[in-house]
């Protein structure tokens, strides 16, 4: 497999046909395409997320922004074998540390889909603890991110940016809200920056977690208690509504620079 540059068209088109998150970050440097032979198989993105700074000083007060990337995107065909993707990370890591100068790559394993790193963790990524995230989920079982709720809340004007639904508008769209973990991983570019790790507010390890660790608290609509539960309470497999917008719009060229 070879690794090289694309066209950020290109490569938000392949993740929305194939991710189960179609949304691309806005905040993408660098777009990398992975081709087996003259076919594209895979894609992979790094950037920051929505609060670059506070991300890295949160776990390193004296970095910055140019100190690290977090992963964005990564996604293969599904034609691809297994490894496939860990093949595309070890490329990856090797192009970074050619062509930037970081201390740190940084991703999130979306253990509110029921992945919990597997991938990260055969790449030997050090594991830093999880984080508490949620979700909205229709009655057909659709996830949908809160930011795309937020252009569906009824009878509300002037919305704000943030804006949640508030109980009586969780009724009326018949939706649950749903909170997971989110397992946080780092890769230290050099020997000299995986020493600098006791410097982090968060201790890194290999104490990886496992299926075992996945867990779900879901709240339905009119409920005032969150529920626990071992099993994912949605299906990415279901049929888009909420996100069929967000999605068509990433293939349409014309449309794409408003979501990059």
């Amino acid at each position: 497999m070879l690794l090289k540059p694309l066209n950020k068209y290109t490569a938000a088109e392949f993740v929305s046909l194939r991710h189960y998150s179609a949304v691309m970050p806005k905040l993408t440097k660098y777009y990398l395409g992975c081709f087996l032979k003259d076919e594209l198989v895979g894609v992979i993105t790094f950037g920051w997320g929505t609060r670059p700074k506070h991300t890295i000083q949160k776990l390193f007060p004296e970095l910055d922004t140019k100190d690290y990337f977090e992963i964005g995107k990564m996604c293969m065909d599904d034609k691809m074998p297994k490894n496939s993707e860990s093949q595309l990370l070890s490329l990856s890591i090797k192009w970074l540390k050619e062509n930037t100068k970081i201390k740190y790559l940084f991703t999130w394993a979306d253990g509110l889909v029921g992945k919990p790193g597997y991938v990260y963790q055969s790449a030997n990524f050090l594991y830093g603890g999880f984080s508490i995230t949620d979700t909205y989920v229709t009655e057909q079982g659709e996830k949908v991110h809160p930011r795309t709720m937020q252009g569906h809340i009824p009878n509300t004007k002037n919305r704000k940016c943030g804006m949640r639904p508030n109980p009586q508008q969780l009724l009326e769209l018949k939706l649950s809200r749903v909170k997971g973990k989110q397992f946080r991983y780092i890769y230290p570019m050099t020997k000299k920056d995986r020493k600098q790790l006791k410097k982090s507010t968060v201790k890194w390890s290999l104490d990886y977690p496992k299926e075992k660790d996945l867990i779900w608290y879901i709240k339905k609509p009119g409920e005032t208690e969150y529920k626990e539960t071992n099993k994912m309470p949605f299906d990415l497999s279901k049929e888009m509504v909420y996100n069929k917008k967000n999605v068509n719009m990433y293939k349409s060229e014309g449309n794409l620079s408003e979501f990059l």
